[in-house]
């Protein structure tokens, strides 16, 4: 696949007034500014698939992260490592240890367990990890509830309030056919196995991109104050994405889940010519950790500032 080279500055939309625009920024090949995209993989077995906020390195100037990789065969890599600089990205690998899952999509930390992460394959298996160094041990796996026909997973993410934990992921959706953005409330049993509540789904349609190869729901991410951010993309190139506010999430003293998706997504921000299946809004920041799995052209990290109130 080519792609024609050009620079882009076209300002994106966004919800939050007073908040640094976003921009779209130089096509592939081009050095990287700060904020801009930076190269963390080659071709399309070292795109980024999903991301998880890891730490912030020993100065707090920079931020590390997990990816995983949507490999299908057997000993290919499932999960890297990237330091993101601010002006340039150093990517690690992570040995999985454990059953090899196919088509990693997904991948959050587990609010209260540090070092502990859910990773999420295309077809619904969940995996309970726990990472220290450079190796991922699987602690447990165990399929998602309520998997509808035909469903493919693209998204995962967990937030913690009042003491319980609860869980969205979604269906990723195709052209005419709708996402459907699943919750349901987390624990874990003493082996580690994840254990979900009543599960609830509704449809959800992007804004932005349109089109027969739209994937609705490419990943989601959970802002401090409840906000649903959600990445939509375009499948075949030349790629094209959009991250938009869908809507909010709340947990109650409870425990019980509540989600209220917007009747129009707002877009923030679009970025022509990247196929986005990673959004992670960083803790104490409005900075929203991007990654794309450009297919062929590898894969690409940066922040944008998405994650405000």
């Amino acid at each position: 696949m080519q792609r024609t080279a050009w620079l882009v500055a076209a300002t994106a939309l966004l919800a939050t007034p007073g908040t640094a625009p976003a921009v779209a920024t130089a096509t592939h090949g081009t050095a990287p500014a700060a904020g801009a995209w930076q190269k963390v993989g080659s071709d399309a077995r070292s795109g980024v698939s999903g991301i998880a906020f890891e730490g912030r390195t020993a100065h707090g100037a920079g931020v590390r992260a997990l990816i995983v990789h949507d490999n299908k065969k057997t000993g290919q890599r499932r999960l890297s490592r990237i330091i993101d600089k601010g002006g340039s990205a150093d990517v690690s690998p992570v040995t999985w240890d454990g059953p090899e899952p196919m088509d990693l999509e997904a991948v959050e930390a587990v609010p209260g367990k540090p070092s502990e992460y859910l990773a999420l394959a295309g077809r619904g298996i969940i995996h309970h990890l726990r990472v220290t160094g450079s190796t991922a041990k699987v602690l447990d796996y165990a399929p998602l509830p309520a998997i509808g026909q035909g469903d493919n997973f693209e998204s995962l993410a967990l937030v913690a309030r009042h003491g319980h934990l609860a869980a969205l992921w979604a269906d990723r959706g195709a052209g005419h056919r709708p996402a459907t953005l699943y919750t349901a409330p987390l624990t874990f049993d003493e082996y580690g196995q994840p254990q979900f509540g009543g599960v609830t789904h509704r449809t959800y349609r992007a804004a932005y991109p349109a089109g027969d190869a739209v994937r609705h729901v490419s990943d989601i991410s959970v802002t401090d104050s409840g906000r649903i951010l959600v990445s939509s993309a375009s499948d075949d190139g030349p790629f094209d994405s959009a991250v938009s506010d869908a809507g909010r999430v709340t947990v109650s003293a409870a425990g019980r889940v509540r989600v209220t998706l917007a009747a129009s997504p707002d877009v923030l921000a679009r970025f022509p010519q990247y196929k986005i299946e990673g959004v992670e809004c960083l803790p104490g920041s409005s900075d929203a950790l991007l990654g794309t799995d450009d297919e062929n052209l590898g894969g690409y990290v940066r922040t944008a500032p998405l994650c405000g109130s």
